[in-house]
């Protein structure tokens, strides 16, 4: 068993029988048919990978959308969009089409932020030019980029990266995060942003944290977590690697096709969550 997908199965675990839920409270969350959506949850759930012994953060009990998740990080950091027709004809993605403001935007959030503030140039040059400073950090919770427009108020929210010994180490700060969903996928998707950053500034990727404020599971979604965990994981730490084209070193320089994931093979079938918006 890998150490993500123990992790997930004792957090899964933990919040099923815990007593915190949304129920019988108002909440901004509605599936489809317009039904809200509540929650078991835990907060301050905290997790650490030390990439360089080969601790994935992927899991293997179903299987995670590595590559579009990814894909999202590139529209995020290299394109610095919040456009929506970009990330489809460009990246072939359409799931943030839920929370289209109306302009085929998602409003000033995102890449809007990155690019409105110069947060990748910035990051990229301090790490470069002082890389033991104790400022490299990328927020994208602007309130002034918040209170401008409509939009999905950003989860994973905001990256620390600190310089150890020829090793970038990197910390994901969100404040909420879909466990069974998202969560999977935030975590590969921002461990890929650390490689390329890495590269482009001369240093190995070390550990990896993930903080997250609010762990939860949506009401629609507990029977496919109960499935998930009767599951045997495939796969254990060291062998499933994410590698990165060595012959590339600019970080605006890097696409998917320069990302290879070897020795996953997830538990089949995968399993279908509804959407909460």
């Amino acid at each position: 068993m890998t150490i993500a997908d123990n992790n997930f199965k004792d957090l899964c675990s933990s919040i099923l029988s815990s007593d915190n839920n949304t129920l019988g409270e108002k909440v901004r969350p509605k599936y489809a048919d317009g039904t809200e959506s509540h929650t078991k949850y835990l907060n301050q759930v905290f997790e650490k990978y030390d990439l360089s012994k080969g601790e994935l953060p992927i899991l293997t009990l179903r299987q995670v959308a590595w590559k579009s998740g990814i894909k999202e990080i590139l529209w995020i950091y290299q394109d610095q969009s919040n456009n929506l027709d970009l990330l489809k004809e460009k990246h072939n993605i359409t799931w943030w089409d839920e929370w289209d403001i109306g302009d085929r935007t998602i409003g000033q959030r995102y890449g809007a932020t990155v690019k409105k503030y110069n947060l990748m140039n910035n990051l990229l040059d301090g790490l470069i030019n002082q890389p033991y400073g104790r400022r490299h950090i990328i927020n994208l919770y602007q309130e002034a980029d918040l209170s401008s427009s409509k939009g999905l108020y950003p989860c994973a929210m905001e990256t620390q990266w600190s310089v150890r010994k020829g090793y970038l180490d990197m910390t994901l700060i969100q404040r909420s995060s879909d466990v069974p969903v998202a969560n999977a996928i935030n975590k590969i998707q921002y461990v890929a942003l650390q490689m390329m950053v890495a590269r482009h500034v001369g240093l190995e990727p070390g550990v990896f944290c993930h903080y997250v404020n609010n762990a939860h599971i949506y009401d629609r979604h507990i029977s496919q977590v109960e499935e998930l965990l009767k599951r045997e994981p495939q796969g254990k730490d060291g062998d499933i690697k994410l590698v990165l084209n060595p012959e590339k070193t600019n970080f605006y320089d890097f696409t998917i096709d320069d990302f290879t994931m070897e020795n996953y093979s997830p538990v089949k079938p995968n399993l279908k969550f509804e959407l909460a918006i």
